[in-house]
């Protein structure tokens, strides 16, 4: 059966040039003998526009942009949806590659679900909560994760008193520290923070991005990614890190300049490498994770491991982490990976439609 594939990109989020970078990169790696590909471009304003079947190479992320008449967001979604999913008989597969707030928050999850068709990827539940710093952070603890001491800061709570909330932050975090808005990735909105003008100016910047901020106490340790894909029984990579320039590693700096050295597997001794693989199964699971998630560990000099956070929708750009540490871990190819994964979503689909839905009397 020929299988019609939605690649989701671009949204309305401040990670939308991300999203374009990595639509590149897939769709010109799947294999269009196999997929019917459809690129759904998503602009900045939350229209959504059908680019039509893709039947060639794509050279550059220009090609991937389109602009639509109708700015109303809930229109365009609604009629390109109807169109593209009410039609024909060819099994149905959406792959979102949408990065940041709108795209892997669960909202798009949830338009797909009532939508009913099968999805690559995180569900509600795990993408919303691996979205949520605070929240990710609240059911790692439950889960006996270690990770560094953090609390929240909500919008309203700074505008109140911001004094009385700087003697909070100081008396239970203290310095240096990290401030980030809690729902967005890719190092956007994020500050280290070694005194109080630097938290005050920090705040500022974050609250741009999100009306809830986590602030961390800072870890000196090196950074440790490994990937996992799965649904029930998730299998976990061998470990990688980045051999970077910076103490602290930007936007500008992961997607600009290209300027990274991977190091896989990753300098570990045997022991530290298997419970870091042990936690990050253990991450996967404290979420519900379906699919596929990234997760990001500190390991200190004394070997000390705490979590940092997951990625439930990783890039899949050219030097992205998640799809080299498969090629290193078995000889998975890029192809393979999302041929992998769109498997996985169906299955996962399938076992939804089991579901008895109907109350027996």
């Amino acid at each position: 059966m020929t299988t019609n594939l939605y690649v989701l990109y671009g949204g309305k989020s401040a990670e939308h040039e991300v999203s374009l970078l990595t639509a590149l990169t897939v769709l010109n790696a799947l294999d269009k003998q196999k997929y019917n590909v459809y690129p759904i471009y998503i602009t900045k304003a939350g229209i959504w526009c059908s680019l039509g079947l893709l039947d060639h190479e794509l050279t550059d992320v220009t090609e991937l942009q389109a602009e639509h008449p109708d700015t109303r967001p809930a229109a365009s979604i609604g009629n390109l949806l109807c169109k593209l999913f009410s039609e024909g008989t060819e099994q149905k597969v959406v792959l979102p590659v949408l990065h940041g707030t709108n795209g892997e928050d669960g909202t798009v999850q949830g338009l797909l679900e009532l939508m009913d068709v099968p999805y690559v990827g995180n569900g509600v539940l795990s993408s919303a909560a691996g979205m949520d710093k605070v929240i990710m952070k609240d059911l790692f603890a439950q889960a006996g994760i270690p990770q560094t001491d953090y609390t929240a800061l909500l919008q309203h709570e700074w505008q109140s008193d911001a004094e009385r909330e700087c003697l909070r932050i100081e008396g239970r975090i203290g310095y240096p520290c990290y401030v980030k808005p809690a729902n967005l990735g890719s190092s956007v909105g994020i500050s280290r923070c070694d005194n109080r003008q630097d938290l005050c100016r920090a705040v500022h910047i974050a609250l741009q991005y999100d009306r809830k901020l986590v602030i961390e106490k800072e870890v000196i340790g090196r950074e440790i990614q490994l990937a996992v894909i799965g649904n029930d029984h998730p299998q976990c990579s061998v470990a990688g890190e980045f051999i970077k320039e910076l103490d602290f590693f930007d936007y500008d700096k992961k997607y600009k300049s290209g300027r990274l050295i991977q190091q896989i597997p990753a300098r570990l001794t045997d022991d530290i490498h298997s419970r870091l693989m042990d936690l990050s199964i253990q991450a996967f699971t404290a979420l519900d994770g379906a699919g596929l998630m990234r997760v990001d560990f500190f390991v200190t000099d004394d070997n000390d491991i705490y979590i940092n956070e997951v990625n439930t929708l990783p890039g899949f750009t050219k030097i992205s982490m998640f799809p080299t540490l498969w090629e290193k871990t078995n000889g998975t190819t890029y192809a393979q990976l999302i041929d992998k994964l769109i498997e996985l979503a169906l299955e996962r689909h399938e076992r939804k439609q089991a579901r008895n839905y109907r109350r027996d009397e």
